[in-house]
């Protein structure tokens, strides 16, 4: 009698297999780390290699043989990459480009804009301009006390030397931070050149919302 189970089990696994869907199942794979993947439809990490289909009883329905090479899947993963980071690029330049949009709907709010940057420069250069008059006058003062010791400059008290010593540095450092704004000024003008240049396509080509309607193609 212990026969009779036995057999009707071996017989149960095929019925089993043949009622359960075609397209169903399970899928199992050992992948090159050595570890035990399972899935509801191939899986990519073992393309290279067997992987098992199971059905919903647990039984090998089927073995799929690998579907590339080492080598192949390796250039396959490469490409998926790269289009994803150009997808990436793509997404993020359309959001700048909205942003950039949104922030300067007109030529003229990207005019004022320009304008207030530049005139905030301007409005330290002034400072600095007054600054180097002052230190230029109180140069003035120090060369009229030194016309006392000209036969022997070295005669000249340390106060005294030390103050054109420092009026010296100042006025040098007055040069120095005049070019830098005076490269700021630059930096600006350009920025906002390339920025006006990318604006003047985005304001022919289209609104704001049209831009942020736009859903990002993948």
């Amino acid at each position: 009698m212990a026969v009779i189970p036995a057999m009707f089990l071996a017989l149960s696994a095929p019925v089993a297999q043949a009622q359960e869907p075609a397209g169903k199942g399970i899928y199992t794979c050992v992948d090159s780390k050595g570890r035990r993947i399972t899935s509801d439809r191939p899986i990519v990490e073992c393309l290279d290699r067997e992987q098992q289909q199971l059905g919903n009883s647990g039984v090998v329905r089927r073995v799929l043989p690998p579907s590339y090479t080492a080598e192949e899947r390796s250039r396959l993963e490469a490409q998926r990459k790269a289009e994803d980071e150009q997808r990436a690029r793509v997404a993020e330049e359309r959001r700048r480009d909205r942003a950039l949009l949104i922030r300067y709907p007109n030529p003229a709010s990207h005019d004022k804009e320009r304008a207030e940057a530049l005139a905030q420069i301007d409005e330290v250069i002034g400072a600095v301009n007054k600054r180097e008059l002052s230190l230029r006058e109180q140069r003035k003062g120090i060369d009229a006390e030194l016309e006392f010791y000209q036969r022997d400059p070295n005669k000249a008290p340390p106060w005294l030397r030390r103050k054109l010593e420092d009026n010296e540095q100042q006025i040098l450092v007055q040069k120095r931070f005049l070019d830098e704004q005076a490269q700021e000024k630059r930096r600006i003008n350009a920025r906002f050149d390339e920025e006006l240049a990318k604006l003047r396509q985005l304001w022919t080509g289209g609104s704001t919302a049209n831009l942020s309607a736009a859903p990002a193609r993948p």
